[in-house]
């Protein structure tokens, strides 16, 4: 069965991870000493030595096991069904870093000046590119066979409710999870309804005994809410059968996000909404990616800046920067610059005038550099200053997030992170004057999943159609 295989699996992939680190080790010697050299950069002088590879290879008897101490305890030998590849990637990825960052330490912690940080440094990328490549291969030979039937975790599903339907919806939509439900247990509903293939097959009350007459991998508890007077009793019958049980809480009324369990010592406690940036390494990791994209972009932008400003400068009375009150992270405001684009005007009308097209205010030059977004670029400041992200929801006016904060349900949650420059709403079209209501839906997806990877996305995809804005006038 299922569970069975798992456990070979997780333990193949463990040997085979260990070999993989083995051989980046190799490789990375070769690399640091006998490839890199080649070249004057990182050429060795002419009396300087090295430790021979058996003498580096010593270091394998405790790297190998703490790497794997490391992959364990984020997350690489957990079960795969259901789970992102790009979850996987990210959690090698940070594995990796961490690993390297470990052993930086432990080797200026004793003194070991003669053990090449290069080498380290090359084996880290190897051993990710090793790790990742040996993933896809698998992910895409997992999916093949589940997506022909073979490898098939076979389920029971209990109770039948709006999240039942979610579920089969999710498992049909996804054949290279490679899950067989076998039925539905259910009071309300008649025994032989269907729904996309899954039949209620009896009632709860015959949990027992359908569990004890069948093999199942797995029994999905999926009451309705109003049922969870049964709950206990139910969990109780799965306990009792051995079989592994998953509860799939049906809430998704009160709380419409992808919920993450806490133990606040021994209760378990539900976050209404997951941030994956209030995670402090994934919220330092996002800065220095801010920072350095920051630092190039104003880099590759200054003279295209100095060219704007000159131009405002000379077409029109006021300042060629222009500063409004925003928003921001945790609902603190800011002072957030642009490209002047429009004429000068009192700030109380500025505070609560929303552009429209063919709009008198806008000046000759503003007109194009808002429509290609180029009034944006100072917000490169704002951005090295800490009042914004490359990346993330964009801000809103003091007076309309006080409008929207009533007339759009969860429009405050996008305040959790910091506002950014681009976004995965803008990209998509949600900006300017379009749906507030649908560019919220974008800002909490990308909220609820951030990873470096979608940030690298959206950037890649702002710098080849997220700069024209139909929408702006």
């Amino acid at each position: 069965m299922i569970k069975d295989n798992q456990k070979s699996l997780n333990r193949l992939h463990i040997v085979i991870d260990a070999i993989l680190i083995i051989a980046a080790f190799v490789l990375a010697y070769e690399v640091r000493f006998h490839v890199l050299t080649r070249f004057s950069l990182f050429a060795l002088s002419q009396n300087e030595r090295y430790y021979s590879l058996a003498k580096y290879a010593e270091n394998l008897y405790y790297l190998v096991p703490a790497y794997l101490v490391i992959y364990a305890n984020c997350g690489l030998y957990r079960p795969k069904r259901g789970g992102g590849g790009r979850l996987e990637y990210w959690n090698l990825f940070r594995a990796n870093i961490l690993g390297l960052l470990v052993f930086a330490t432990v080797l200026y912690a004793i003194r070991e000046n003669d053990i090449s940080r290069g080498l380290f440094v090359t084996f880290a990328v190897l051993n990710f590119s090793f790790g990742a490549g040996f993933r896809f291969v698998v992910g895409r030979i997992l999916k093949a066979i589940r997506r022909r039937g073979f490898n098939q975790k076979h389920v029971l599903i209990v109770g039948y409710s709006r999240t039942t339907e979610a579920y089969i919806d999710r498992v049909r939509q996804n054949p290279q999870w490679g899950y067989h439900i076998h039925g539905i247990l259910d009071d309300n509903m008649e025994v032989g309804t269907m729904y996309k293939k899954a039949a209620v097959i009896g009632t709860c009350d015959e949990l027992e005994n359908i569990a004890r007459e069948n093999n199942f991998d797995e029994i999905v508890v999926t009451l309705g809410i109003n049922e969870y007077v049964k709950l206990e009793r139910l969990v109780g019958i799965c306990e009792k059968s051995g079989v592994h049980t998953k509860f799939i809480p049906d809430y998704r009324s009160v709380i419409p996000t992808v919920a993450v369990m806490e133990d606040m010592d021994g209760i378990p406690a539900i976050n209404i909404r997951n941030v994956p940036l209030n995670n402090i390494f994934n919220s330092i990791t996002k800065r220095v990616f801010d920072l350095v994209g920051a630092v190039i972009a104003l880099a590759i932008s200054f003279l295209p800046m100095i060219v704007i400003a000159a131009i405002i400068k000379c077409t029109s009375k006021g300042p060629v920067i222009f500063s409004q009150v925003r928003v921001g992270l945790h609902n603190k405001e800011f002072k957030m610059y642009k490209f002047r684009s429009m004429e000068v005007q009192s700030e109380a009308k500025e505070k609560k005038a929303w552009t429209r097209a063919n709009d008198s205010r806008v000046t000759g030059i503003g007109r194009f550099i808002r429509k290609t977004s180029l009034d944006e670029l100072p917000q490169l400041i704002n951005i090295i200053k800490g009042d914004m992200s490359l990346i993330g929801p964009r801000p809103e006016r003091p007076y309309f997030v006080e409008k929207f904060r009533e007339e759009v349900p969860r429009y405050m949650i996008k305040h959790q992170v910091r506002p950014g420059l681009s976004g995965w709403a803008q990209i998509n079209g949600y900006r300017g004057d379009t749906s507030i209501k649908k560019r919220i839906e974008y800002d909490l997806y990308y909220i609820e999943n951030w990873s470096l990877g979608l940030d690298f996305k959206i950037l890649f995809l702002t710098l080849f159609k997220g700069f024209i804005n139909k929408n702006a006038y």
